[in-house]
């Protein structure tokens, strides 16, 4: 059971980078938030859910500029979008901030004069590189090639102009003191120890204002200047507060923040920048900053240049928002990068929510219908399988409450979907149709058991799966018969029986409908119909790049290239392939390879021994990924030194011609099995 002694929780994402078109990336860590928010608020906790939009900068004025408004204009009509498609998905959030806002405005100019009057502030000139899709300053050394961004990869622009300058540099140790004694604040694993090997590095100081432009938030003691839109975007978590105003309660309440959900492309801001801001300020720092991986299209980065911007109403419009934010926290491991396909989209809905959960209540509420005029009797454990359907309940919300306290989202839902499978083979093992048969007393008994069991399983599953899936949740509540569902707790249904005698169901429509093949709608691509889409891309090429959001998260300056699949090779003889020792082995352990960037060394289980295995596919994994996978590996490949590294067999993968790369996961079978 969770503590809730402090019944106070506050979780944010990003505020989002206008951009001239939504896609499925804006929802993937906006769901993920909703979701964790709304269990905490089963769970008992005073949740404080924020979102909302960064609406400053550079990029911002000159795609405004291109078509001839203002940027609030601009960004007004991008911010309306965010909000349709928040609704659509059934987002909870408690406040939507705008960065044009006067509570911002005025919070940010507070803090900025604080940090100046302390000395942490001074005036000089920056002479350097900016990114202005990502506004990011960049020194020589650490450009990509070509002077390009190293983060996004487009071409970044020389700048020299006057401004004020944070100093970075003075934080540094605190900072990795900090970061020592709480070891969980930047998660996971591998980006905390990508931050830390960043400041190490050594941290310059960050200039925070320009003078180029003047779309921001005036400089409080040198109007000509603008805050740099990241010390501006930053204090959002803070200004949503209130914290300047008479009422600052929901600032004592609510700060710090438990979370903040960003990608992995802006977790450098928000777990340094960010920190160190707040020491300077002598403000408390966050608990937890957790970077989410990318959402790719069929293997492939979305971008607009390559046309795989997927657009998430039409899909919201044909298949149901609970489709699609199933999916997206089913198929992802949070922090992991997931993929998006279309049929695999459309099967998971049909598979999962179609057949397992929504054929379970429609076949239990019909036959409760069927064999007891829709009321339920409230009866015992009698057989095994009762028993066993019992105290699989009981486990299942136990692990399910653990997962979810670790934001292993993904392990969550597996936990529940483990349990709808388990009843629905409990009503092939209790045969409820040949029990209604039984001219026995004790058989009307045992249906009048397995009919009870079925439905209080429903009844718990309804809270288990109501924070990914809000919209179906109630009608599983309301279909059992059951009444004020936005009240349940997950206390509620710890323990098993809970369901009253004589509840009457309430047959209603199957709550999700399966799709065919032929009604599969294709996820639309970004185009350039929508003429403030085009103005953007022309506004920003001024600089050689596209006017892209934060979760965009590609070069979208790269050109799709077509790619042929080559010929088959020529055959080879059976007796050659047979000599080849393919087996299923369990990786124990996993670790980068020190100088390399694109190796990782493996140790294998794989059956009779551990072996040592050095792959090249760092750029696709993180180690922590790979650990207990099940790979198909080739044995007696003759060893060859890697990286000084004796490295034993081979991993098999596959990969396209888009430089997408997947390892095969066996789930089922042991290590040393052959693979024939």
């Amino acid at each position: 059971m969770s503590d809730t002694t402090n019944k106070r929780f506050y979780i944010t994402t990003p505020i989002y980078y206008p951009s001239a078109k939504l896609h499925i990336g804006h929802t993937y860590c906006t769901t993920i938030a909703d979701t964790v928010a709304r269990f905490k608020r089963r769970v008992g906790y005073d949740v404080r859910f924020l979102t909302g939009s960064d609406e400053h900068g550079q990029k911002i004025q000159r795609a405004a500029e291109a078509l001839g408004i203002t940027p609030l204009e601009y960004t007004t009509k991008i911010v309306n979008g965010f909000q349709e498609l928040w609704k659509a998905l059934n987002i909870s959030n408690d406040d939507f901030i705008r960065t044009t806002e006067k509570r911002h405005e005025k919070v940010v100019q507070y803090l900025f004069q604080k940090a100046y009057d302390k000395g942490d502030i001074y005036k000089s000139k920056y002479k350097g590189w900016y990114c202005t899709p990502d506004e990011t300053f960049w020194t020589e050394q650490k450009l990509g090639p070509n002077h390009t961004c190293p983060d996004c990869g487009r071409p970044v622009e020389e700048v020299e102009e006057e401004s004020y300058f944070f100093r970075m540099g003075k934080y540094a140790d605190q900072w990795l003191k900090f970061i020592e004694e709480n070891p969980d604040f930047i998660q996971p694993e591998a980006r905390r120890n990508e931050m830390i090997q960043f400041v190490k590095q050594g941290l310059e100081d960050l200039a925070v204002s320009r003078t180029s432009f003047d779309w921001g938030i005036k400089v409080p003691f040198d109007p000509k200047h603008v805050v740099y839109v990241w010390f501006d975007a930053l204090v959002n978590y803070i200004s949503a507060l209130n914290p300047l105003e008479e009422d600052d309660s929901l600032f004592k309440k609510f700060w710090p923040a438990d979370i903040h959900l960003v990608g992995k492309e802006i977790v450098r801001f928000h777990s340094i920048i960010w920190p160190i801001m707040l020491m300077s300020l002598e403000l408390p720092i966050p608990k937890k900053v957790f970077g989410h991986g990318w959402l790719v299209v069929d293997g492939t980065k979305m971008s607009k240049s390559l046309g795989n911007v997927v657009d998430p109403i039409p899909l919201i419009n044909m298949y149901g928002s609970d489709a699609l934010r199933y999916y997206l926290l089913s198929e992802i491991h949070l922090g992991n990068d997931g993929n998006f396909t279309l049929p695999n989209f459309v099967q998971r809905v049909n598979s999962d929510l179609a057949n397992d959960l929504g054929n379970l209540l429609n076949r239990t509420v019909a036959m409760i219908e069927k064999y007891h005029g829709g009321v339920i009797t409230a009866m015992p454990s009698v057989s095994e399988f009762d028993k066993d359907l019992a105290a699989m309940a009981e486990t299942t919300v136990k692990d399910y409450e653990n997962y979810m306290e670790a934001f292993d989202l993904n392990r969550a839902l597996k936990t529940v979907w483990a349990f709808i499978g388990r009843t629905n083979k409990y009503i092939d093992e209790t045969m409820p149709w040949v029990l209604a048969k039984g001219a026995e007393a004790g058989d009307a008994e045992k249906l009048q058991t397995v009919m009870y069991h079925l439905a209080e399983a429903l009844r718990i599953i309804a809270v288990l799966v109501d924070p990914v899936i809000p919209t179906g949740a109630p009608k599983i509540w309301e279909q059992l018969g059951l009444t004020g569902f936005a009240e349940a707790k997950l206390d509620d249904v710890r323990q098993w029986g809970g369901l009253a005698s004589g509840t009457k169901v309430v047959k209603g429509e199957p709550i999700y409908p399966r799709f065919e093949v032929t009604e599969m709608v294709e996820a639309p691509a970004e185009t350039a119909k929508a003429e403030d889409a085009k103005a953007a891309d022309k506004g920003a090429a001024k600089t050689g790049t596209e006017g892209a959001d934060e979760t965009d998260h590609v070069n979208d300056g790269a050109e799709a290239a077509e790619q042929e699949i080559p010929p088959i090779k020529e055959n080879v003889e059976y007796d050659d392939f047979a000599k080849l020792d393919l087996r299923v082995a369990k990786v124990i352990s996993c670790e980068k390879v020190k100088k390399s960037k694109k190796l990782l060394k493996f140790v294998l289980d794989v059956g009779v021994e551990e072996r040592t295995v050095v792959s090249g596919i760092s750029q696709y994994y993180e180690p922590e990924d790979m650990i207990g996978k099940k790979v198909i590996y080739l044995a007696n490949l003759a060893p060859k030194k890697l990286m000084g590294i004796e490295s034993y067999g081979m991993i098999l993968s596959a990969s396209d011609f888009a430089d997408h790369l997947e390892v095969t996961n066996i789930e089922s079978l042991i290590p040393g099995s052959l693979v024939k």
